[in-house]
């Protein structure tokens, strides 16, 4: 195996005129989006829930059937296969999900195990104090019930199911956030480290975070070596919509979450105090009569009714609706449905793509192994392996239906398809070595998709009449 090294050693490597190299030949691989149709799309939605894998989430026969690659068992590291046993979604329930399993850095490397994919054993279970039968044996083998996720099998079953969606980051929440935001977790446009993990304290984080606050810091080793204050400053996508004048927003329910990206972001946040003396961002995107980043779970509910969905948008749950293991009531599939119905049901389903995709692994057992990204090599490694394989579901008229994608994609293909959707030019970083732009899940030649109605036990006014306070992650 070549030395796994951090993705941004990768995109300061290129910049230096390293030869990018994916093991299947899909990096830089010429796109099908730039060349649409001008008007097909014209706004993108990225809905993101929290900590599950396709095995873990997509026991779904329908899929299966129609080639997804999900597994019902999995081995061990002495060799055993363990079938995968059910659990309920949310907690509190009959077989709650009611514990959480370690998705740090290190957990990682356990369950890879240089492409074995047999470590889950040793993966650590979380949180369980003293609740009975917990944690239950075997308890990073388990998928979901599939009568708790039926919304999501519907929208997967309808349109297009990626069954090789990898998220960029080898680690938790927070730089996975950082990644659908900019394409990177690095602290700055050129340093040669980028965060790996929940920051310390994780539920008030980024700029405004305390002044002893932190976060570990993986070097060109690819070991985590440093740590640093969680406020960064470089580039992110938002910065070359607003370059082109294209709209967007960032719903997310708390200003403090580690799920809200923009937060970590110096000039996105503008902290009301020089870092590290900041408690709440007051920056233009904050703030104003029409502010980008918006502090509220439900008004992109609003937004869609009235008129006003900006160009791009990205949606973060509440922790009550986020799918995260322990924290979850097991609305996140009513959730999602009600932004789809909500978009379905308007003027701008005729114009809308909708990534509906998950920030991370959550520690869960996935079988595939991802795939191992070459450079040219130097005195820092010869290759890098993305992060697990999280679920991915592609909503739009113009998205193949009943299709399963077996393209491999990672978050910066979602950045890659905006910047091509739009023209941005591109940031130079996830985006530019990106898996791919999802090319193969859409057909602009294609009859436009009619929208139907996704069914789900909750409606859009359960959560807009929802006055409890919105719960942060547990850990990550």
């Amino acid at each position: 195996m070549h030395r796994i090294v951090p993705f941004l050693t990768l995109i300061l490597m290129g910049a230096l005129g390293g030869l990018l190299l994916s093991l299947n030949g899909c990096a830089g691989t010429s796109s099908n989006i730039s060349r649409q149709a001008p008007g097909h799309i014209q706004h993108v939605v990225i809905i993101v829930q929290e900590n599950r894998t396709p095995d873990n989430l997509f026991q779904d026969p329908v899929l299966i059937s129609r080639g997804a690659d999900i597994a019902q068992s999995g081995l061990n590291t002495s060799g055993q296969t363990i079938p995968l046993t059910e659990i309920d979604l949310g907690n509190p329930a009959p077989i709650p999900s009611n514990y959480d399993l370690d998705h740090s850095h290190k957990a990682f490397l356990e369950l890879y195990d240089n492409g074995k994919m047999d470590g889950e054993n040793n993966v650590a279970i979380l949180n369980c104090g003293t609740k009975p039968n917990c944690p239950p044996p075997n308890g990073q083998y388990r998928y979901v019930n599939p009568a708790d996720v039926q919304p999501y099998f519907t929208m997967a079953e309808q349109y297009t199911f990626a069954d090789r969606m990898f998220q960029t980051n080898q680690g938790p929440s927070f730089p996975a956030h950082q990644f659908l935001l900019a394409g990177t977790s690095a602290p700055t446009a050129t340093s040669p480290l980028f965060a790996s993990e929940v920051p310390n304290p994780y539920t008030v984080t980024g700029c405004m975070s305390i002044p002893t606050g932190y976060v570990s810091m993986i070097g060109p080793n690819g070991k985590e070596q440093t740590t640093q204050y969680p406020c960064f400053e470089h580039p992110t996508l938002t910065d070359l919509l607003d370059a082109k004048n294209i709209t967007w927003r960032y719903y997310s329910p708390l200003q403090g979450y580690m799920w809200t990206a923009p937060n970590a972001i110096l000039h996105m946040c503008g902290p009301n105090a020089p870092p590290p003396n900041g408690t709440s961002c007051v920056g233009p995107d904050w703030t104003g009569s029409d502010p980008k980043v918006f502090i509220s779970a439900t008004q992109v509910l609003s937004d869609i009714t009235n008129g006003n969905l900006a160009q791009v948008v990205w949606v973060i749950p509440t922790g009550q609706a986020s799918d995260h293991a322990q924290t979850n009531d097991g609305s996140g599939p009513s959730w999602v449905s009600s932004v789809v119905n909500a978009i379905g049901n308007s003027q701008y389903w005729s114009n809308t793509a909708i990534f509906i995709t998950w920030d991370d692994w959550g520690g869960w057992y996935d079988h595939v192994p991802p795939p191992e990204v070459l450079v040219n090599c130097s005195e820092w490694g010869c290759g890098y392996i993305y992060g697990f394989r999280v679920p991915m579901i592609v909503i739009s008229p113009y998205a193949k239906t009943q299709y399963i994608s077996h393209q491999n994609h990672d978050f910066g293909s979602i950045l890659r398809f905006v910047e091509e959707t739009f023209d941005l030019g591109a940031l130079g970083y996830a985006d530019s070595s990106a898996l791919d732009d999802f090319s193969d899940c859409f057909d602009f030649n294609q009859e436009p998709t009619p929208f139907q109605t996704i069914s789900a036990p909750l409606s859009a006014e359960h959560f807009i009449n929802d006055k409890r306070p919105p719960l942060d992650p547990d850990d990550d």
